[in-house]
């Protein structure tokens, strides 16, 4: 932890986004967060999962072109990128069975 612990001037911390920061604000932090900030709701973070299964991220070298080629097809179908690849690859998938 540091040593340089911030001291109040004038009963003042500064101003963080227009908000005057005091000793009554930050308890007024501080309770809010020992309440578990009531009315909030959170979403884990990162991405949302697109299935139930684990996934897991994959690099793939395409040449400019290539990428070209997905990105306009992708485009054509209203779909994004990673949608089209993954489409891609399950019909590959599925047509090597």
């Amino acid at each position: 932890m540091s040593d340089k612990i911030a001291k109040p001037v004038n009963g003042s911390y500064g101003v963080i986004d227009g908000v005057e920061i005091t000793e009554e604000v930050i308890a007024r932090l501080v309770k809010n967060a020992e309440d578990k900030f009531p009315g909030a709701t959170f979403r884990s973070p990162g991405r949302p999962a697109r299935t139930d299964e684990p996934s897991k991220a994959v690099t793939v070298r395409l040449s400019e072109s290539e990428l070209a080629a997905v990105m306009a097809r992708a485009e054509r179908e209203h779909r994004t990128r990673s949608e089209a690849i993954r489409e891609a690859l399950a019909e590959w998938a599925h047509a090597a069975v």
